[in-house]
C-alpha cells in the first residue's frame, strides 16, 4: 500500500465558470489552463506521486492547447485509468478544500460522486470532501482563490 498527497491553488478569475469536484458553482471561476478544479487537481497529484507517473502538470501541460478549458473531471478520469493501468486500485480519498466563498456545503455529495465516477478505472473509492473556511488569513481567506489538499491510499494489485 501507499499514500499520495496532492495539493492545488488557482486565484479567482473573471469571466469563467467555477467548477469544484466537477460541479458548476455560482461566482467567478477559477485562473488556470484548464477548468482550474482544485479538488481534480488536488486528487491527481495525490494519486500520480505514490505510483511513480509524472505530476499533473507533465502530463497535460499548459503548452498544450488541447487541454486548454479541458474538465479537470475528465483528465482525473485519465489519470485514474493511468493508475490502474500501472497496476493499482485507489481505496480511498479524503479532500480538503479551503474556501472562504462560495458556500459548498449543499454540493458536496455531488462532488463526492463525480470524483468517484472519474475514479472508477482504479476502483470502488470511497472519496470525502470536507470544506474549511481560512478565517480571513492568507490569499484564500482574503477570497483571492481556491484551494485543495488530497490525500489517497492505494494499493497494489499486479
Amino acid at each position: 500500500m501507499r499514500v499520495g498527497l496532492g495539493y492545488d491553488i488557482h486565484p479567482f478569475a473573471g469571466g469563467r465558470a467555477l467548477v469544484l469536484g466537477g460541479v458548476a458553482l455560482d461566482g467567478p471561476g477559477l485562473a488556470g489552463h484548464s477548468d482550474a478544479d482544485v479538488i481534480a487537481h488536488a486528487v491527481a497529484d495525490a494519486l500520480l506521486g505514490p505510483v511513480g507517473l509524472p505530476d499533473l502538470g507533465s502530463l497535460f501541460p499548459e503548452s498544450d492547447e488541447r487541454f486548454e478549458g479541458a474538465a479537470s473531471i475528465e483528465l482525473l478520469h485519465e489519470v485514474a485509468r493511468r493508475v490502474a493501468d500501472a497496476g493499482w486500485r485507489v481505496e480511498n480519498i479524503d479532500v480538503v478544500v479551503a474556501a472562504d466563498r462560495p458556500a459548498l456545503a449543499s454540493h458536496l455529495t455531488k462532488m463526492c460522486a463525480n470524483v468517484s465516477d472519474a475514479l472508477r478505472p482504479a476502483g470502488e473509492v470511497h472519496v470525502s470532501i470536507t470544506p474549511k473556511h481560512a478565517e480571513g488569513l492568507d490569499a484564500v481567506g482574503r477570497a483571492e482563490g481556491i484551494a485543495a489538499w488530497a490525500v489517497a491510499l492505494l494499493e497494489r494489485v499486479a
